[in-house]
């Protein structure tokens, strides 16, 4: 027998929401943990004088976090590499796969640039030993040489005489990539510090997100019930997705850290 759906008031919604005891500081410690993270150093000096909530970190090591990050945002791999040496030389040396997706992305860099000679003496010289001391990362050289196959200012535009590109390869060239490595760069330099790699908040989110649809009328609880936005703004959706697959484990993993 299908369990007979329940309703829940927005008013009495609230008043229990509302009855909840929720800690000010601790909000407060998890807006600062986002913006510590996330690298917004104004963001969380203005929030330290409002809130009277230190931060638990050097502010200018988040500056220095960021100017890493931009420089691979923007292609200077070196530049990078050498603000990390810098910083710790150690966080490159005990991380080789780290190391090797960021000279990855420096061939990605040449490549792009139209650099073919200079990339070819770069895969040979820096990225091929690494392939033979490790061969499960030949997949991801392979994949980033065979940019050069294609004519990389036209990659993947139809109707231009030129072989396109797969999606496989041409993502190499998509800002995302990018973002990828310099989000890898900076969870290994917040590790260094002794610094959660991800901030709380948005797995919160998530959390929550996950919550409302099992209490929900799609879920075991068969509650009907008002909703918080969270998929347009937050972009929830596809994570909750994933939660609904078989994820419990970590949500309950994210609830006892926290």
């Amino acid at each position: 027998m299908a369990a007979s759906k329940k309703h829940l008031r927005k008013p009495e919604w609230e008043r229990q929401l509302n009855q909840l005891p929720v800690s000010k500081e601790d909000l407060n410690r998890l807006v600062m943990d986002y913006l510590v993270i996330e690298g917004y150093k104004d963001a969380a000096e203005r929030f330290s004088i409002e809130s009277g909530l230190s931060p638990q970190v050097d502010l200018e090591s988040i500056e220095n976090r960021m100017i890493i990050r931009g420089a691979i945002q923007r292609g200077d791999i070196e530049d990078a590499i050498g603000r990390v040496n810098e910083l710790d030389p150690e966080i490159l040396d005990t991380n080789p796969l780290l190391f090797f997706h960021l000279q990855q992305q420096r061939l990605i860099e040449l490549i792009r640039a139209g650099q073919i000679n200079e990339a070819l003496a770069f895969a040979a010289e820096e990225l091929a030993p690494r392939g033979e001391e490790h061969p499960d990362l030949l997949p991801e050289l392979e994949r980033t040489m065979a940019l050069l196959a294609f004519d990389i200012p036209k990659v993947g535009v139809p109707g231009n005489g030129s072989l396109a590109a797969p999606p496989y390869v041409a993502e190499l060239l998509a800002p995302s990539q990018r973002l990828r490595t310099a989000g890898e760069l900076n969870a290994a330099i917040l590790a260094s510090q002794s610094q959660g790699r991800d901030p709380k908040l948005p797995q919160l989110i998530k959390m929550l997100s996950y919550g409302e649809e099992l209490l929900g009328m799609s879920g075991p609880g068969k509650w009907e019930f008002p909703k918080l936005d969270l998929e347009g703004p937050l972009g929830i959706s596809e994570e909750s997705s994933d939660l609904r697959e078989g994820r419990e484990d970590q949500v309950e993993s994210s609830a006892m850290v926290m």
